[in-house]
């Protein structure tokens, strides 16, 4: 969250990445460090995962993550 802060600062577009355990978590801490990045959020859990399932993960999130750097 602290890279995102200081892309934001810097005018660089940055996305925060997560998984949905983790909102509630960047939203209090997004809250405190008085930014409001653009979060995308994929389904957990990650570790574990198979590469063909981090692929998939990957490629159901890239046109969401490509749209919220360029807005």
């Amino acid at each position: 969250m602290h890279d995102i802060a200081d892309f934001e600062r810097r005018g660089i577009p940055g996305v925060f990445i997560a998984s949905d355990p983790f909102i509630d978590a960047a939203d209090a801490q997004s809250e405190r460090l008085g930014i409001s990045p653009a979060s995308l959020y994929v389904s957990h859990p990650i570790q574990d995962r198979t590469d063909e399932e981090m692929a998939n993960i990957a490629d159901e999130a890239v046109d969401q993550l490509v749209e919220l750097l360029t807005e």
